[in-house]
């Protein structure tokens, strides 16, 4: 994005408005009205054309401007058709449902917070997605602290925490995909990468959970019981079906492509689905496209496994490029960099220009509550900076994850944030307190910038 040439010099102060009238829209669109980010988006890439059209830029040069910017997103456009298909093999499998019937064994009275975190970190890890790990055993968990009557916003907070640690770490999470497609970077070193500041804050966060949780008895596991019946009636809970997440992890060992690894996954997870269920394979080109359906006839379950395909991915590859499109006008027009040559003096250590990646990816957040924006123009805007420094693009894709994914939910007024204290009845400021991991991994990796630890330089690569 950052090799998009300025056609236009804008005064500091007009950039300042335009970014200002953009944030704005965005935020009221999201916020007052509920708006799916894409409409507001659009209409802001609307403002810049006409922004440029009114400088006498040529319409031309203004498009030249939206195609390039939505073309640095095409690998990941196609990495998340993968994911798509990915998840839908992995339920056809039985990978996911194994995974997480695994992760409710796991359920004791004892350290129940910290049991919580990782149940709830396994079944994120698994199903890819925080906010469906939150909306289905989330909601489980809620309903046992509630029996229990252990503190609501605790549990709340591990649910959180695990939720989103799956989603940060997680090779079928679009924003895992999104933060190493925007830096350039393939998609395992990526998560490799961010194993330096996610470990710490898992362990850290798992430690404070284990101190937290009371000493209680479990007398109703209903709940509980329901999940692992509805589970084993899928008829995929079998041994043989972590083979697909061994060939992952296998492969990403041996540095494979993502896109490569994940085709080889897909193509593995479907012929092992045969084992336990005989497809048409008209059955298996709908799944791939439409996406596994559960039938099991227990609500939370078949809404936890219903999922997948390449069609769930819609919504967000055309964000991505909607984004992409917008951070290409701005930096045609000169916006980014007009407000990065402002700021240009003190970005001249490594320090700071991750503390100043961690900002902006915290302060979009605040300001507009996306999450995904949160990645996309923190990349845009940081990614020449980083290159000035040598420093390797799997740090900005850390920083992008460490401060951008897992703040959304700290957020009251975020999509994130909405979202889960509807579904869990518990309120943002209540539980943000306790999600211990959300509130550790944007402090480390700043605490990692300013000491120099674990950070990579492109000689070293």
């Amino acid at each position: 994005m950052f090799h998009i040439k300025a056609v236009f010099s804008p005064s500091v102060k007009e950039s300042m408005l335009l970014v200002a009238l953009i944030v704005a829209s965005i935020s009221v669109s999201l916020i007052k009205f509920g708006a799916v980010p894409h409409l507001p988006i659009l209409f802001s890439i609307l403002l810049l054309i006409c922004y440029g059209l009114l400088k006498k830029v040529p319409y031309r040069q203004l498009e030249s401007g939206l195609v390039q910017g939505a073309g640095a997103g095409m690998s990941a456009v196609f990495l998340f058709f993968f994911i798509g298909i990915l998840i839908s093999t992995w339920m056809m499998s039985g990978t996911i449902p194994t995974l997480i019937y695994a992760g409710f064994h796991l359920i004791t009275p004892l350290f129940f917070f910290a049991i919580v975190f990782v149940v709830s970190s396994i079944v994120g890890l698994a199903v890819g997605s925080s906010l469906t790990t939150v909306a289905t055993v989330g909601v489980a968990f809620i309903g046992m602290a509630t029996v229990l009557d252990v503190s609501l916003a605790i549990t709340a907070g591990a649910i959180v925490s695990g939720a989103f640690f799956g989603d940060k770490m997680s090779p079928v999470s679009d924003t895992t995909n999104l933060a190493s497609s925007i830096a350039d970077v393939d998609l395992f070193a990526h998560i490799r990468n961010m194993g330096w500041t996610t470990i710490p804050a898992f362990v850290l966060s798992l430690l404070i959970f284990a101190v937290l949780s009371p000493d209680v008895v479990l007398n109703d596991i209903e709940k509980i019981q329901e999940f692992q019946d509805g589970l084993l009636a899928t008829g995929t809970i079998h041994w043989y079906a972590v083979l697909p997440l061994v060939a992952l992890v296998v492969l990403t060992l041996k540095k494979v492509p993502a896109m490569m690894n994940l085709a080889v996954s897909s193509i593995l997870a479907i012929a092992l689905s045969y084992l336990h269920q005989s497809y048409q394979m008209s059955e298996v080109f709908g799944i791939l496209f439409g996406g596994f359906v559960s039938e099991t006839g227990v609500a939370d379950v078949d809404a936890l496994l219903t999922r997948g395909g390449m069609e769930s991915m819609f919504f967000t590859i055309g964000l991505v490029l909607l984004s992409l499109s917008m951070g290409g006008l701005l930096f045609t027009l000169g916006v980014v960099q007009a407000l990065l040559g402002k700021v240009e003096s003190l970005l001249n250590k490594v320090s700071s220009v991750i503390a100043a990646a961690a900002m902006t990816a915290v302060g979009i957040n605040l300001l507009i509550g996306e999450q995904y924006l949160s990645i996309l123009l923190t990349g845009q805007a940081f990614r020449g900076q980083f290159d000035k420094l040598g420093l390797a693009g799997k740090n900005l894709s850390r920083v992008m994850e460490d401060a951008g994914t897992v703040v959304n939910p700290l957020v009251p007024w975020s999509v994130c944030g909405i979202f889960i204290t509807s579904v869990l009845g518990v309120s943002t400021l209540s539980y943000l307190p306790f999600a211990f991991f959300c509130l550790l991994c944007p402090v480390l990796t700043v605490v990692f910038g300013f000491t120099g630890k674990t950070l990579t330089y492109k000689k070293a690569e």
